[in-house]
């Protein structure tokens, strides 16, 4: 027995000198990051000193959050990015504590957003939700730098700002 075992360890690879894992040859190969050119890591921002804008359009969409985003009529508002400039992932912070992350390495949209919030809404009804439509987003730098704050409103439509405007006009007469 013990001249089979001799005859095993000139045959054995790690002994006669080649490499026996096949990984060690891939290793040149990696695909690239698919991020986007212009996209970037909020954290590198925040180094930076770069002010994030918020879109706009994100105030008008009155969107319910338990529905989908796929049911908004303004399909070209989705593709828009939320921040300018576009970031690869963000916090979106409730008032009430709870946290959600929109992530796209091709810079983070509207629709992800809104999909990360419908992802923890979904399941509700509209009887649980206090606040049940998007208000817009707030970004604090004083607060996190690196998130969002989410703000909620009662109703869908545009509530009558000149009722309220005519009865303060009435309490001063």
């Amino acid at each position: 027995m013990s001249a089979d075992t001799a005859d095993l360890t000139k045959v054995d690879s790690a002994v006669s000198g080649l490499s026996s894992s096949p990984t060690e040859e891939k290793k040149g190969h990696r695909r690239a990051s698919s991020s986007a050119a212009g996209v970037y890591n909020i954290n590198d921002l925040e180094k930076e000193g770069k002010e994030l804008q918020i879109a706009k359009e994100t105030q008008k969409l009155n969107w319910k959050l338990n529905t989908s985003p796929a049911t908004l009529d303004e399909k070209d508002t989705l593709k828009k990015f939320l921040t300018t400039p576009p970031v690869k992932k963000i916090d979106l912070h409730f008032p009430l504590g709870l946290e959600v992350t929109a992530r796209n390495l091709k810079g983070v949209t509207i629709k992800d957003a809104l999909d990360a919030i419908h992802k923890q809404f979904k399941k509700k009804a509209d009887d649980e939700l206090e606040l049940p439509v998007l208000a817009g987003f707030e970004w604090d730098k004083e607060i996190s730098w690196t998130s969002l704050i989410v703000h909620q409103k009662l109703e869908g439509a545009v509530s009558g700002g000149g009722k309220k405007k005519a009865k303060k006009d009435k309490n001063e007469e």
